[in-house]
């Protein structure tokens, strides 16, 4: 059995160059998200490089979720090893490099896909998501020891506001410059891969000039492989201790299968089944960042106030509520043109509907995240941080798989009704949550 690292005690803060040079790293991947994984890159897939078969796009739509799965069941199986290792060696911000680097080239490569260019499309999307992915668990790891706990809400919910707008400013750019996601434009928007990844090449220097690693490495004369079966296993074994922590991740794993579906099909959703036009859209694009930052900032202040669960449960329901505000846009402004003889359009009431998910959506993924930081000891952040890398892309493996099947059947707008299911499950799983019997088993590992 490998013995821990000596357990360290957070400092009352980081230094703020420090938090903002880790909040950057929200900054910088955020363009990756945006442009790559929920707007531009999915739209194009789908509409253009595989296109309408007759089906209605439902052969793209389940080819896009079918290279998410993957990517997320990839990071489902090595989040927790590497994890292992990044504790044990002090070698949380190698891999954070490794991650970065490796998102940055296989993104720019989707330059390279063109329309019927379906398999090389789906292997850069594979590569490129799984890097996204893994970089996400490993900034994530040095939360703990940027604050106490009572202040990881605050912190958390700043990296994801900065993150929004990061991806404000990405959007903003590739809508200007680039256009839109058609056939007809799609020799100036194919550059949206080489963009994304300048972008983040630039943008994330400041995390890897300004972020610490605090932890001393253990002696080399252990292989990676070692490392991570014995610590994986002994963490597993441990985890009988984190009850709170682990209810919490089955939790996280229900809410954020139907965050993902949103993330990879709500652009998609507003081409296919509302027909917004290419200025609606747009207007969407910074509805979202604006109220998404709105809501990470401000239910991370709200957070350290109510409690890290309180804030989560309320998170849900913001998201139960716009989940069936977005199934209901299309009938719900019918009946209204029919009742009062008006003339809306249902892309103009869709944007309405933008402001509730853009603010689930924020407020969701910094609630959670401040929540497993709470309930990590230090000497195990990276590895409890690799098992919230496992519930979140299990949860996009399950949920994307999921609607992909489902729309096929009965199509996307249906299908979108999933989520709110998912949403519920979660809800009713964090009750059994209690959070201050998680700090305290956190505290007393440490102390042990």
């Amino acid at each position: 059995m490998l013995p821990d690292q000596t357990a360290k005690v957070a400092p009352a803060f980081a230094s703020h160059r420090e938090i903002f040079g880790w909040a950057m790293f929200d900054f910088a991947n955020q363009a990756y998200t945006l442009l790559i994984i929920t707007v531009v890159f999915g739209e194009l897939f789908t509409t253009v490089i595989v296109g309408d078969r007759g089906d209605g796009f439902r052969l793209a739509n389940f080819l896009w979720s079918l290279a998410l799965a993957i990517s997320y069941l990839m990071v489902v199986i090595t989040a927790p090893l590497c994890g292992a290792v990044m504790d044990y060696r002090a070698e949380k911000k190698r891999f954070l490099l490794i991650s970065y680097l490796a998102t940055v080239a296989t993104t720019a490569m989707l330059y390279i896909v063109e329309p019927g260019y379906v398999v090389i499309g789906l292997l850069l999307i594979v590569l490129s998501n799984y890097a996204y992915s893994m970089g996400e668990s490993f900034i994530a790891a040095f939360l703990p020891e940027l604050g106490p706990p009572d202040a990881l809400g605050k912190i958390s919910g700043f990296g994801w506001a900065l993150g929004y707008i990061g991806g404000l400013f990405a959007a903003g750019f590739t809508l200007v410059v680039l256009g839109e996601a058609t056939a007809e434009n799609f020799e100036r928007i194919r550059w949206v891969g080489p963009f994304a990844a300048g972008f983040f090449l630039i943008a994330a220097i400041p995390t890897f000039l300004w972020l610490k690693e605090r932890e001393t490495p253990r002696p080399h004369g252990v292989s990676y492989r070692q490392i991570a079966k014995q610590r994986v296993f002994s963490t597993l074994h441990e985890l009988r201790h984190f009850k709170d922590l682990t209810v919490f991740l089955v939790s996280l794993l229900f809410s954020m299968a139907g965050v993902y579906i949103i993330i990879a099909f709500a652009f998609i959703y507003g081409a296919q089944v509302i027909g917004w036009d290419e200025s609606v859209r747009n207007i969407m694009f910074i509805i979202v960042q604006i109220t998404a930052a709105a809501g990470a900032l401000g239910f991370g202040f709200v957070q350290d106030k109510l409690g890290a669960k309180r804030t989560y449960l309320v998170t849900l329901a913001l998201w139960v509520a716009a989940i069936l505000a977005i199934w209901a846009t299309p009938g719900l402004t019918g009946w209204i043109n029919s009742r009062f003889e008006w003339q809306w359009q249902a892309q103009y009431v869709f944007l309405v509907v933008g402001c509730l998910a853009g603010l689930s959506l924020g407020s969701s993924q910094s609630a959670s995240r401040a929540l497993v930081g709470v309930f990590s000891p230090l000497a195990k952040s990276a590895e409890f941080f690799g098992f919230w890398g496992l519930a979140n892309k299990l949860a996009g493996v399950m949920g994307i798989v999921m609607l992909g099947i489902l729309q096929t059947l009965v199509g996307l707008q249906a299908s979108i009704l999933l989520c709110v299911g998912l949403f519920i499950i979660a809800m009713l799983i964090c009750a059994g949550v209690n959070e201050q019997r998680g700090r305290d088993a956190a505290l007393a590992w440490e102390n042990a």
